[in-house]
């Protein structure tokens, strides 16, 4: 997707960063990158400022910052949480809190629900846009065989529910945007750290391979794809 209006949020984590310089290795580009935290080693071109979800004033400013100066093309939410130093995926129902499931809902579902309300209408209006959130295949009721990780599959559920409905709404107006989950597959980043063991060396992505494997597949999606969600490797997600 060259020369276009890319919006990238969560740019200070491993897939979100990869995004950003994947998009910046074309100098027409013009990338605005989104973080909570502060991202050390900026692009030079690259228009980077601060989003943070529990702050929704945040998120409005970053989408009129983004399209001051044109419609978007392209936004991609790169955000997500499965666990952290005091949280963990769940295994039994003994282990669910509400506070978990709070954090857990607002990183993976309230969020991104939050940025496609200000940023949706924001894409083209009259030509292909894109707007596309990190889901996972966990998230999927029809694949769940295992069980646990209930904070964690309930939020990607529910945002794929809520890809599926902003789908419907802005298709009345922007006939030509899509709208889509994407499953990064298990990509070598902090989120997915504690839980590599079993994952085989062929299925454990760096972080720039996942993230070209995505561009690739948002390339190839036409309108008849919005509302869906898609792996990696171009194969739709049973939700």
């Amino acid at each position: 997707m060259p020369n276009q209006n890319i919006v990238i949020i969560g740019a200070s984590g491993g897939l979100g960063s990869a995004f950003v310089n994947i998009f910046a290795a074309d100098p027409n580009n013009i990338i605005h990158a989104f973080s909570r935290s502060e991202i050390k080693n900026k692009l030079a071109h690259v228009n980077y400022g601060r989003v943070d979800f529990a702050d929704e004033e945040s998120i409005k400013k970053a989408a009129e910052q983004s399209a001051k100066d044109g419609l978007l093309d392209c936004v991609i939410v790169a955000t997500g949480i499965l666990h952290e130093s005091d949280l963990m995926p769940e295994k039994s129902l003994r282990d669910l809190s509400s506070e978990n499931f709070q954090r857990s809902f607002l990183a993976n579902t309230i969020g991104p629900a939050l940025v496609a309300k200000y940023f949706l209408p924001k894409l083209q209006l009259k030509q292909r846009a894109v707007f596309a959130a990190l889901s996972a295949r966990v998230g999927s009721i029809g694949d769940n065989r295992l069980g646990g990780w209930y904070s964690y599959r309930a939020a990607k559920a529910a945002l794929n529910m809520l890809i599926k409905t902003a789908s419907i709404e802005v298709a009345w107006r922007k006939k030509q945007a899509i709208v889509v989950g994407l499953h990064p597959g298990t990509v070598d980043t902090n989120l997915s750290q504690p839980f590599q063991q079993r994952v085989p060396s062929n299925k454990l992505f760096n972080a720039d391979d996942s993230a070209r494997k995505m561009i690739d597949v948002l390339q190839g999606l036409t309108v008849a794809d919005s509302g869906k969600v898609f792996a990696w490797d171009g194969s739709e997600v049973p939700c």
